[in-house]
């Protein structure tokens, strides 16, 4: 018997009434590939080392099935659950739970809908509050089987799958981008290195010394350097600091911490555009001498480089405080190409930067928006 409650909040009908466990074992066909399920929702192969496992008692997950991983839910508080929603069939460990919409039930239920309630925040939250008392805090089948769902008509429930679903295809589609603009990225650079004599930095970049004597700019300009090589909001308390000292960044400039200690092995360095910020008097400033010669963006692209990051530590000197400091900076040796091959290049990384910024903005608006998508299901 199928139930349902009606109240303020419209519409609400249990799980378990909607759908069914499917169990099907790999059996002899050991070869197939094993996936697990990330905490983003989705099918990845295996970290687990399958050499030499017997796979005959791993799970099948069908088309239009669901898999999801019931322990550990107390930990991270999200449900790891993801849909098949190809033509091929995967396997999974023995432990997941599968689980597939009622064949009586599909044209009042959508795959896509119920995919897009099961695999947001607040559903993970939902399923933390409905787990056991053990220490891994999990999720009984019996206990997912009786969380309420909102359950508006098909037509609505169209509409919101298609909201939702645009916005997972453009973060999706740019999200797969990125990985083919960064690696052709990475090989233009590895060409110029090969193709273009190297220089020493120091013949063409020059220290900036501007101070804030006059006062000129405020707290609100007060600027750090993150190892994501971003300038970012400083975390220092400010109270009663005097910012007449603080050093001067103007567009087009480099700040960069000179402490490369306790930074995760990164170099802390940041190029400002189309703003002017403050930093601290313990970060040295400099920018390109000649910019018909060298591009900023491009040599911002060489400080991003993991190379650059590890030859930075291996430089840096010290014993307390390890430091690496513009007279540093100065005998780096960098690969110098014409300036349309800088051009190019740089496109070619503000390619991938936009691919990036395109799917975090959308999936950002996917975590903003699900709320208001279930608030239209409970309404109606």
């Amino acid at each position: 018997m199928v139930m349902s409650v009606n109240n303020e909040l419209g519409n609400l009908v249990r799980l378990g009434d909607y759908i069914e466990e499917v169990v099907s074992k790999v059996g002899a066909n050991n070869h197939i590939e094993i996936s697990g399920i990330n905490l983003e929702q989705g099918f990845i192969p295996t970290v687990a080392d399958m050499t030499g496992i017997d796979k005959s008692k791993y799970k099948l997950v069908p088309s239009e099935c669901f898999a999801c991983n019931l322990m550990h839910i107390g930990r991270d508080v999200k449900i790891p659950i993801a849909y098949n929603n190809s033509d091929e069939t995967i396997a999974v460990s023995p432990a997941y739970y599968i689980f597939k919409i009622k064949e009586n039930e599909k044209n009042n239920i959508l795959g896509y809908y119920l995919e897009m309630l099961l695999t947001r925040n607040e559903f993970g939250r939902l399923a933390w509050f409905h787990t056991d008392s053990s220490i891994r805090g999990n999720l009984l089948t019996s206990e997912l089987n009786d969380i309420l769902i909102p359950l508006p008509d098909p037509d609505i429930q169209q509409e919101l799958v298609d909201t939702y679903n645009g916005l997972k295809a453009l973060a999706e589609q740019n999200e797969a981008l990125i990985k083919p603009l960064t690696e052709a990225c990475r090989a233009y650079i590895a060409e110029c290195k090969k193709k273009y004599p190297e220089v020493e930095l120091g013949g063409y970049i020059q220290e900036f010394n501007q101070q804030n004597y006059k006062g000129e700019f405020t707290l609100e300009d007060v600027r750090g350097v993150s190892i994501q090589k971003k300038f970012i909001k400083t975390k220092a308390n400010m109270d009663d600091v005097p910012l007449d000292r603080y050093k001067v960044v103007k567009d087009g400039m480099f700040a960069f911490n000179v402490n490369t200690a306790r930074m995760g092995e990164k170099f802390a360095i940041a190029l400002c555009k189309d703003n002017t910020y403050l930093v601290s008097t313990i970060y040295e400033v400099f920018e390109v001498s000649d910019k018909s010669i060298l591009l900023p963006e491009f040599l911002y692209i060489i400080f991003n480089r993991e190379d650059f990051d590890r030859y930075v530590r291996f430089n840096s000197w010290g014993s307390a405080r390890e430091t690496f400091t513009y007279s540093e900076i100065c005998e780096v040796s960098i690969p110098l190409p014409p300036m349309e091959v800088q051009h190019a290049i740089v496109d070619l990384y503000n390619c991938a930067e936009e691919a990036k910024k395109i799917a975090h903005e959308a999936r950002e608006k996917i975590i903003t928006l699900c709320p208001a998508l279930v608030q239209r299901a409970i309404n109606g």
